[in-house]
């Protein structure tokens, strides 16, 4: 069965950073576009970015020069480098593919 299953996340002080970490299984991972997103209480879940097979990326506006995406198909892994971390940045962060497929969440919390 698919399983996504997230790690890295935790408290930061505003301007640090965290490295997120998604390890898949049960699907070709390959072929297949992978996404982080992320949800805050009372709110949709907002897609931050999101890598292609070809290793394009795609980013929301708000982290654009602060997040990075990557992914290692060998290890069917996908990553997302957290820099200049603001409190706005704070949410479960979830990593999703085809649409339907989702991780449990990781809490990452910006705050002095």
């Amino acid at each position: 069965q698919v399983q996504l299953v997230e790690s890295g996340g935790g408290l930061v002080l505003p301007g640090g950073s965290l490295r997120l970490a998604c390890a898949a299984s049960g699907f070709t991972f390959s072929i297949t576009t992978m996404n982080w997103y992320r949800q805050t209480p009372g709110e949709e879940r907002e897609l931050v970015a999101a890598i292609t097979p070809g290793d394009s990326t795609n980013y929301a506006d708000s982290v654009k020069g602060r997040f990075t995406i990557s992914r290692d198909n060998a290890k069917k892994m996908v990553y997302l480098q957290m820099n200049s971390l603001k409190p706005e940045d704070t949410a479960v962060y979830y990593c999703g593919a085809r649409g339907k497929y989702w991780g449990q969440g990781t809490q990452v919390t910006v705050s002095s």
